[in-house]
């Protein structure tokens, strides 16, 4: 049985939760060694990953084929460990450092840097949308074509060439029916509480809800911090005042969590940055109509009636969408997903 080592730097819910699928889905087939590194020192792990994966034990050993996801510094590790340096590896884009809002430019550059020379080293390289693939190519080709000299020809081209759409897959089987809303819309906002997550954009909406005297509740599920954004808690008070204030808090027990997104009718994105939208498709297979911006990865399986481009907008959707029916998520079962997996790893590294 092959060898295939998973890496993971930044091992995040959202990573996470990919790297278990996957590794559940291989398991048959490959002997699986997983690595992780901690989220936390954002900026400490995408420079230095290369050197904190490079000596530990497991590494110390041959491998058939590797998995890593883009915060991988892949051509550094691949330079300090010797068992590493050959071996075929697909390299996963959860996002991309050229298109998040308000990006913060302290080392900037070097992670751009960085997340190209890993894609480069790679023999497939993976995204998890369209979105998060174009903004790549495009930020890739923007960037080297700022650089003084020495630059090779056709980087960002060679990169597409060898890259495929392989969306992060949902372990949970869609409702095949959505239940009718009650008079008072129950509606869910289960995303993290920092700033790309549009909280401004969410007070803006909470806001012209109430002002148009829509009856509702409003959830908050979302993972929180030590420090968040105050806006939030503008934004609970608002909830509370005006009596529209539904279950708040992050939910630690994943079978909870699903249930409870389906005891909504609505679930809501305000998302600047969204590169797959996990949270939206998880609410939508368990029974949430979806409100979402008509932006960012929304708009590849989303239809345009649950997307808006203003507040107005987005309460004009809670108002009109009550009889909708089930968006297929068919794309995103493993059913669908997992041979694409199969089927690349058997081509970087044949019987």
């Amino acid at each position: 049985m092959k060898k295939l080592l998973i890496l993971s730097p930044y091992d995040g819910f959202s990573h996470g939760f990919w790297r278990e699928g996957l590794a559940d889905y291989l398991a048959g087939e490959f002997e699986i060694i997983e690595c992780t590194l901690p989220a936390r020192f954002f900026s400490w792990r995408q420079r230095g990953n290369s050197l904190s994966f490079a000596l530990k034990p497991a590494l110390q050993q041959p491998f058939d084929l590797m998995v890593a996801t883009s915060m991988t510094d892949l051509s550094g590790l691949r330079g300090l460990n010797r068992h590493l340096s050959s071996v075929p590896a697909i390299v996963y884009f959860h996002e991309n450092q050229f298109a998040y809002p308000g990006n913060n430019t302290v080392g900037l550059l070097e992670r751009q840097l960085t997340s190209i020379y890993t894609a480069i080293s790679a023999d497939r390289v993976f995204f998890n949308s369209e979105f998060n693939r174009s903004t790549f190519l495009v930020g890739a080709k923007k960037l080297l074509g700022r650089m003084p000299d020495e630059v090779p020809l056709g980087i960002a081209n060679s990169i597409e060439e060898k890259s495929s759409i392989v969306p992060v897959a949902l372990d949970i089987d869609p409702v095949k029916s959505y239940g009718s809303p009650g008079t008072r819309l129950k509606i869910v906002w289960n995303h993290r509480w920092e700033h790309d997550k549009g909280p401004g954009r969410l007070s803006e909406i909470v806001t012209e809800l109430i002002r148009r005297k829509v009856d509702f509740e409003l959830s908050l599920f979302g993972q929180q911090f030590s420090r968040h954004p105050p806006v939030f808690d503008e934004i609970l008070e608002m909830l509370h005042v005006n009596g529209n204030a539904g279950e708040i808090g992050f939910v630690e027990s994943r079978t909870e969590y699903l249930a409870k997104l389906s005891a909504h009718d609505f679930v809501l994105s305000t998302a600047d940055q969204e590169f797959q939208g996990l949270a939206i498709q998880e609410a939508m297979a368990s029974g949430c109509i979806p409100v979402v911006p008509d932006a960012l990865s929304y708009p590849e399986y989303i239809p345009v009636e649950y997307r808006y481009a203003t507040v107005s907008e987005a309460v004009d959707v809670f108002l009109s969408q009550r009889t909708a029916k089930p968006i297929s998520l068919a794309r995103y079962a493993w059913s669908t997903i997992g041979p694409d997996w199969t089927a690349a790893l058997g081509e970087i590294c044949p019987q």
